[in-house]
């Protein structure tokens, strides 16, 4: 493969004590690769002194751009202002922590070579990872498995490669309560599989606090599936069918033969039997509401109707 360019691209937030060690270490693990390289740092509005680390390598390492933002806008719209900017025949997205280990850069390179679109990092948590961690990390992607129209890899992360044709179509997508990692996998194209034991953090701490990491979990749930938005009409339709079996249980033991049972039903509790009926109902009528802000969901997300990897009248 002739030469080409590839970006990577790091998202900032307050990784002042890593940043040095991370140019080193991404630096040294592409310098036998074939290829040139832009890194691009997208500075998150960082309060420590990340910003002045970063402009420091940006002079000193030509290849280094650094993009600051505004203010703290999340690791996803970091991202997303990086792959915008991204002039590479391909980009690697990866962490500023070193939990994603820049040694494995060449084999991603690798991969993509072969005719990958999308190269995914799958981490495999070390020993000492915590229970709690390994229990809720388990439990999103199963339930998201269930629930997701797309296709989601357990325990994918964020270090991946996507091609140049990837990154264009990445740039079409519009919706702001975004999860990188799902948007790509809902790309669909050609992508290989790369096992990575994460390594532990260094230096600082962890950007995602457990407030973020559920807020990014209920984001994922509601842009890839319409589940959360359909339970209403199905509960309805599970109580209307309950209480209307009820209730004719209690009308005809009580009214046409008589109360032979002996249940002695009085007003109260047929009352409830009513209420129960009308709230199934409610639900029921909800869940109708429910399938036309579906369809109007789909359509102001604005994603593309369909992709092409390729075209043979392209190729002439």
């Amino acid at each position: 493969m002739q030469q080409k360019m590839i970006s990577i691209i790091i998202p900032i937030y307050n990784e002042s004590p890593n940043i040095a060690h991370l140019h080193r270490a991404v630096a040294s693990a592409i310098q036998k690769v074939p290829h040139s390289f832009e890194f691009l740092f997208v500075d998150d509005g960082s309060s420590d002194d990340s910003l002045k680390r970063l402009r420091q390598i940006a002079r000193k390492d030509k290849r280094a751009r650094v993009i600051e933002l505004a203010r703290n806008f999340g690791k996803e719209i970091a991202v997303t202002a990086g792959l915008h900017r991204a002039r590479g025949d391909a980009a690697i997205i990866m962490d500023a922590d070193l939990q994603h280990p820049p040694k494995l850069l060449p084999e991603f390179i690798s991969e993509w070579e072969k005719g990958a679109d999308v190269v995914v990092g799958v981490k495999e948590y070390a020993n000492d990872t915590t229970w709690f961690k390994r229990i809720t990390s388990h439990g999103f992607y199963a339930i998201l498995d269930k629930v997701s129209q797309t296709s989601i890899t357990p325990h994918a992360s964020d270090f991946r490669l996507i091609n140049r044709k990837v990154i264009d179509t990445f740039k079409q997508f519009t919706e702001r309560n975004r999860m990188t990692r799902g948007l790509i996998d809902w790309s669909g194209f050609n992508r290989r599989y790369i096992h990575f034991k994460v390594p532990p953090r260094q230096h600082g701490e962890a950007g995602y606090t457990y407030r973020q990491l559920f807020r990014l979990a209920i984001n994922s749930f509601t842009a890839y599936s319409m589940l959360p938005l359909k339970f209403a009409g199905w509960l309805g339709w599970f109580i209307l069918f309950c209480s209307s079996i009820l209730g004719g249980f209690v009308f005809v033991e009580k009214y046409l033969l008589g109360d032979p049972m002996h249940l002695q039903i009085r007003g109260t509790a047929i009352l409830a039997i009513i209420l129960l009926f009308m709230v199934g109902v409610v639900l029921v009528c909800l869940g109708f509401v429910a399938l036309y802000i579906a369809r109007i969901h789909d359509e102001v997300t604005n994603r593309p109707l369909y992709i092409v990897r390729n075209d043979t009248e392209e190729e002439l």
